[in-house]
């Protein structure tokens, strides 16, 4: 039996199992089938310790797999549950230019299996790991896709074949890699998660930074837990290996100068770490720094993935009840709609700050007649120093939860979001008119450039600028009639935060602000000018303080003044045709009650 490699060494220089990375000398990685083909002699070696399983298939058409490792043979997710074991998984290469965890876990495999050391990590965990999630953008190799990356030779391509993000698509589940991970994720239902990136950004002497949620919006007990037991012991554990870690994701305040310190970085469900807030499960954001060579990102990642078997396979009852009472929290959600804001919606910095000492690289800064701005050069020396970091966490927008909402039938792509992510819904079996809370929404504008593949209007502090503005959302209640076979969710089920943040407008990536409901907005019946001339002067017969409201419009706004259409639309937005239009009235109800719905069963 073969001992692991520990730190940077891979495994043996005659060892028959060495994996395509070192046999390279991490000079490149392996492409999709080269991969696959590992895996599968090792699940043919060991097929009471391996499984690999398809769980979906890319939009070119490749197979999605998962590797599952059990010590004892079993494979079935409700048999391990039962069990009292811990599930992890581990994702790699959702941006497949930075491929790194992919092959640690080729090598965490091997040792795992092989290594009577490291075998005794499965003794209460199981661990699945996905080696290649965006397959299709994996396959895309070539020399250029990362510029600011120190190899392999050939990497990857961010995005998938239509060009996605997928660590941008969790909530929207616009790709087909999403709506199998979901399924995947539901079926398994894992205890904690991964996902494996490499950095962009600033210089700096650690080779591995990671961050795991501790904020308002994790359950108290799970936020302490990582706080106090995960974060610092991963911490340690890494450092004492050799490699260098750094127990936050780094992001500068001021990408001009890091000397102004870190800033905090919001998490909302887009990304696979904000999802799994919604999931109640922790997610552990992984972040290789790119300018190290391959060899010490690929065993930096290997020694944290061997720093938390540790600690889950120890902590595996905690964990399990955490996630436990997290999940009947969630399930809660409606029962306790009387307490106002019990859903957090967006978390940000509360502006308390902190030293931290970080190990940086020594920069200048420099005027550049190229950029017309500053610049940060790097020189390849030690900088050490004490930085403020942005620490202190708030909720900044919460709601109150409703007993539930109604979706009319007809926004089809609005509830199929809601089916990919497992939400259990009912449908009304007739035609019901009741009571609801319903949003009207008014001033929203579109961003003029597209943001994966839409025209979103996302929260400023998440995106670059320019995205859009959201304008006002008014909530009030009213009677409202519903046609039969709407759809129905009620919030006492673990999933209960997903159909919130999907279906609360405010929400950084509902399903308003990524533009499924933009028809809502669109003006369908219109006027030739004389006619509204017309309007416009019987508007201003019948309310004289609408013309100072209208000249007041035309002096503050240049653009408004120079429209005509828009001019002329200020006096028609005010008459019972426009009202008529609906512009704006969101198509959702929440529910004060379910009681009286005529609901087929979810």
């Amino acid at each position: 039996m073969v001992e692991p490699p520990v730190g940077r060494g891979g495994a043996p220089a005659g060892d028959a199992w060495r994996t395509p990375a070192e046999l390279s000398d991490y000079r490149t990685t392996p492409d999709y089938a080269e991969t696959v083909g590992y895996l599968e002699r090792i699940a043919s070696a060991y097929p009471e310790t391996v499984r690999i399983e398809d769980f979906g298939r890319t939009g070119e058409g490749r197979d999605l797999k998962v590797v599952v490792a059990s010590r004892d043979g079993v494979f079935d997710p409700e048999a391990i549950h039962a069990s009292g074991r811990a599930t992890l998984l581990v994702q790699n290469a959702i941006h497949a230019g930075e491929m790194d965890g992919k092959d640690a876990c080729l090598a965490l495999l091997r040792d795992l299996v092989r290594s009577e050391r490291r075998a005794r990590l499965l003794e209460h965990v199981v661990l699945l790991f996905i080696p290649v999630y965006n397959v299709d953008g994996h396959e895309r190799r070539s020399a250029f896709h990362r510029v600011n990356q120190n190899g392999p030779e050939l990497a990857g391509w961010r995005a998938n074949a239509t060009n996605l993000n997928l660590n941008r698509d969790y909530m929207k589940a616009d790709a087909p890699e999403t709506r199998a991970f979901l399924r995947m994720f539901h079926r398994w239902r894992p205890d904690f998660f991964v996902d494996n990136h490499v950095t962009d950004g600033a210089d700096f002497q650690y080779d591995v930074t990671f961050a795991v949620d501790d904020t308002p919006d994790v359950p108290p007990a799970t936020a302490a837990w990582v706080r106090e037991t995960v974060t610092p012991e991963l911490t340690q554990r890494v450092n004492a290996s050799g490699h260098l870690a750094f127990p936050t994701a780094v992001f500068l305040r001021d990408e001009s100068d890091p000397a102004r310190g870190l800033a905090f970085h919001e998490n909302p469900p887009r990304f696979s770490t904000g999802q799994m807030i919604l999931e109640n499960r922790p997610g552990l954001l992984v972040e290789l720094h790119m300018l190290k060579d391959y060899r010490t990102r690929v065993t930096g990642d290997y020694e944290l993935l061997i720093a938390l078997l540790e600690v889950l396979n120890r902590e595996a009852p905690r964990l399990i009840a955490l996630n436990r009472a997290a999940d009947e929290d969630a399930a809660r959600l409606a029962s306790d709609a009387r307490r106002p804001g019990n859903v957090p919606l967006v978390v940000g910095w509360n502006g308390a700050t902190s030293v931290v000492e970080f190990r940086g690289v020594r920069f200048s800064r420099e005027p550049s007649e190229l950029s017309g701005t500053t610049t940060v050069r790097y020189a390849p020396e030690p900088w050490d120093a004490k930085l403020p970091i942005e620490t202190g966490s708030k909720v900044v927008v919460s709601v109150r939860a409703p007993a539930g909402y109604i979706v009319p039938p007809q926004w089809t792509r609005v509830i199929e979001v809601l089916e990919a992510h497992g939400v259990p819904l009912a449908r009304t079996t007739a035609p019901w008119t009741g009571r609801v809370e319903r949003y009207r929404l008014a001033g929203m504008r579109w961003p003029r450039r597209p943001f994966e593949g839409r025209f979103p209007i996302l929260r400023p502090g998440n995106v670059e600028p320019g995205f859009g503005d959201f304008g006002t959302c008014e909530l009030s209640t009213a009677s409202l009639a519903f046609p039969s076979g709407s759809a129905v969710a009620v919030l006492d089920h673990r999933l209960s935060k997903v159909v919130v943040h999907w279906l609360e407008p405010t929400a950084p990536d509902s399903a308003l602000r990524w533009g499924f409901f933009d028809a809502i907005f669109e003006q369908k019946e219109s006027a030739e000018a004389y006619v509204l001339e017309k309007l416009a002067r019987q508007e201003l017969a019948r309310s004289p303080a609408l013309g100072g409201e209208f000249e007041d419009r035309v002096h503050r706004d240049a653009g408004f003044a120079a429209d005509p259409q828009e001019r002329l639309g200020f006096f028609f937005d005010r008459t019972p045709w426009s009202a008529a239009q609906r512009i704006g009235e969101y198509p959702v109800g929440r529910l004060l009650s379910t009681d009286g719905i005529p609901l087929a069963p979810a």
